[in-house]
């Protein structure tokens, strides 16, 4: 794609936003970037550009600028309904997202991990094996850079783990990763999918593109995700945590296995000796597993990473002790399948603190896992009044409200003992009071410390 002196607008500025005008500059694109928040909003990001010559249009739409340019790049968060797309498909004006734009530069093999869970402990525990091999490694996406940021970095002899948003894959054309998985799919981003059906459709389309000298990673277990996928052009490969697989990755005589017809079976190691724990995270290794063999990488590489690999940051990360109570980060909790996984894996009485932004998911499946693990829930936000009628309805009644988020976690101190946890597992997305998870997973670190210091 030949973007000299061609006009370019960025709609939708924050991390994506930036890495794309990075790209856009770098191949001499007349750059505009526009985004409905004000500028104060974005001081880091403009200084982080400061270097480019780049046009900035804030706290307008971007409707009266579209007939200007000769292409549209649009940020993950950008819904697609907006009136400007509509108005630049009757002006045959080209929209792509970041990620596509990224896609277009990136010369090395992508694996595309998507799901609604699980993906971001995926693609860094991918990123850590392909590390461990000895490759130049690229882990990007909704986690590390944003794709079009590292897209100009990359080689072919790279190797390029990449996490994949729905919001993402809504404004794919070309992008063709070399494999690809769905880890789950469960109720998630309503406010903006509407339907599970055209969420799943969506979530999908990380397939579409991929031929035959591509792999498809697909969880045996779901069988929504084997229905859509059952006429790929791709190679298919299972993972399982059930059944045994004959093409793929999964548990035989208690051991995880990897298959693969015309061969010999491939030992890996038991599922207790995976340094993180969790069914879901059983999950995530078998997915991992499947798609690093498949692109060649030594099962004792695997194995040595899997025994080592310690997790993400603000997914049921210990933060500190104070006073015999065990605070637990797990930010990244942003919808209720996930939340549930976190629930289960309490081994101590906990009080758990829940809500956030509403993404027009019901919470019910939420209120019917609460174990005799949860002595207390402290709800806030957009959704405290919803999930708290969840747990009612489902008999669980020791429900506190909180006005804030700082009094939220200083309420379920008071609410614990010695001997308790204080689990933050939102079960929804932060962005009715933070700029995202990780923002919410600092604020509570930083008020844990806190608490710590002043109890001292």
């Amino acid at each position: 794609m030949n973007l000299a002196n061609k006009k370019v607008m960025i709609i939708g500025f924050a991390r994506s936003g930036v890495g794309a005008a990075q790209l856009l500059c770098s191949q001499n694109a007349i750059v505009t970037i526009n985004d409905i928040k004000p500028k104060k909003d974005f001081e880091k990001e403009i200084k982080m550009l400061e270097e480019y010559q780049i046009t900035y249009v804030f706290g307008e739409k971007a409707d009266d600028y579209v007939k200007e340019q000769d292409l549209i790049v649009v940020s993950p968060g950008v819904p697609t309904n907006l009136s400007f797309f509509e108005l630049a498909k009757k002006l045959e004006i080209k929209v792509i997202g970041e990620m596509e734009l990224g896609y277009l530069y990136t010369k090395c093999p992508i694996t595309a991990i998507t799901g609604t869970n699980g993906k971001t402990t995926t693609t860094a525990l991918v990123g850590a094996i392909y590390n461990k091999s000895g490759r130049k490694t690229h882990i990007a996406g909704n986690i590390g850079d944003s794709l079009a940021a590292c897209a100009l970095d990359t080689k072919q002899e790279d190797l390029m783990s990449l996490e994949v948003s729905s919001f993402q894959l809504e404004t794919i054309d070309q992008f063709k990763p070399r494999i690809a998985t769905i880890i789950n799919i469960t109720p998630d981003h309503l406010d903006r999918h509407k339907t599970m059906r055209e969420y799943t459709k969506i979530k999908s389309k990380i397939f579409m593109n991929q031929n035959e000298n591509d792999y498809s990673v697909i969880n045996y277990d779901e069988k929504r995700i084997r229905k859509i996928t059952r006429n790929l052009n791709s190679n298919i490969f299972y993972f399982s945590k059930k059944s045994n697989i004959k093409n793929g990755v999964s548990i035989k005589k208690e051991k995880i296995v990897f298959c693969k017809k015309g061969q010999e079976d491939i030992e890996i190691m038991r599922p207790e000796e995976i340094r993180i724990s969790g069914k879901h995270n059983l999950e995530n290794a078998l997915s991992a597993i499947c798609m690093t063999i498949i692109m060649g990488i030594e099962p004792s590489i695997i194995r040595h990473t899997l025994a080592t690999f310690e997790g993400v940051e603000h997914r049921l990360v210990f933060v500190e002790e104070v006073k015999g109570r065990r605070f637990i980060n797990d930010s990244k909790g942003t919808n209720t399948a996930s939340t549930i996984c976190a629930i289960e894996s309490m081994n101590m009485p906990t009080v758990i603190i829940l809500g956030g932004y509403d993404k027009n998911v019901e919470f019910d499946d939420l209120a019917e896992s609460m174990t005799d693990k949860i002595k207390a829930v402290v709800v806030l936000g957009q959704t405290s009044k919803k999930i708290a009628n969840a747990l009612l309805k489902s008999k669980y009644g020791a429900i506190h409200y909180a006005q804030d988020f700082e009094s939220a976690v200083y309420r379920a101190y008071e609410l614990s003992k010695p001997g308790y946890n204080i689990l933050l597992s939102p079960a929804c997305a932060s962005y009715d009071m933070f700029k995202d998870f990780e923002e919410r997973g600092h604020a509570f670190k930083k008020i844990v410390y806190e608490l710590k210091e002043s109890n001292q």
